[in-house]
């Protein structure tokens, strides 16, 4: 795939930290969202008999039971933007529903998904309260799961087989991004960001690295550079933003979706 995923810092993955706890703030807010086989909780592993080509791995970074029953009780409707929803045409709306739907079940045809995300594309939306949305009011910021990955002119993506959280905050203008595996272990980039327009360039300055019990290894990626982070790094270009989703293109060409999150807590 065009995304680069998994294999660098400038890779177009996710992730958040390892290391502080769950907040109601961070929870997820997309209702009735299913905990899919391969992001069960950390303490959940399951062996599963229907297994695809991708490993059944338990995560944090996911509902835990009590909060997924709230859920699932709740019949407050899905959070909307009022100043969003006032601009969004009739197309982009029922977009974003698709989208919403897809992090709730997991099962919306990949056709449908790549059509939503290029309507969204395609719309433009004025970006202007989207880093505020994006990385919250206070720090350490917001996490968002990537769900869905599609490839460069939406020639293909699927819903994304591992938990992979990315935190952005807006105060302290940080990120941290990358890949957990349950048991397995977990690798964490953590870095700058700058935001302009709806342009969020980032520059990794650390990387961490956990395996199975061992304590996390965490070095520095060299030497020091105290410039803003541009478009000579890697960045997100981001069309839409509301409370529950997020979509935005790679610099690589490929465009994802995320689903507000809560935190992932320690091991």
């Amino acid at each position: 795939m065009s995304l680069h995923l998994l294999t660098a810092p400038s890779s177009f993955f996710l992730n958040c930290s390892s290391h502080y706890s769950a907040s109601q703030h961070d929870q997820p807010l997309i209702q009735h969202l299913p905990t899919p086989p391969h992001r069960r909780h950390f303490g959940d592993m399951r062996k599963s008999a229907s297994a695809s080509r991708f490993p059944v791995i338990a995560t944090r970074a996911t509902l835990d039971k009590e909060y997924h029953d709230q859920l699932a009780s709740s019949s407050s409707p899905l959070v909307l933007d009022q100043h969003q929803e006032q601009q969004l045409s009739p197309e982009v709306a029922e977009s974003v529903k698709v989208l919403k739907n897809a992090a709730k079940t997991r099962k919306v045809a990949v056709e449908d998904v790549l059509s939503a995300l290029s309507a969204i594309e395609k719309a433009k939306l004025n970006p202007s309260r989207f880093f505020d949305i994006l990385g919250g009011s206070k720090s350490p910021g917001r996490t968002w799961m990537l769900i869905f990955a599609a490839e460069k002119k939406m020639n293909g993506g699927r819903y994304f087989p591992v938990t992979a959280v990315q935190r952005f905050d807006a105060v302290g203008k940080k990120i941290e991004n990358g890949v957990y595996l349950g048991p397995i272990g977990s690798v964490a980039f953590e870095g700058r960001i700058s935001w302009k327009n709806r342009i969020l360039a980032f520059i990794f300055e650390r990387i961490r690295i956990k395996i199975g019990p061992l304590q996390p290894l965490e070095f520095s990626l060299g030497k020091k550079d105290d410039r803003e982070p541009s478009t000579r790094d890697p960045f997100f270009i981001w069309f839409y933003v509301d409370e529950e989703i997020a979509v935005a293109r790679g610099r690589s060409g490929g465009t994802a979706f995320w689903c507000r999150c809560r935190r992932v807590s320690g091991p």
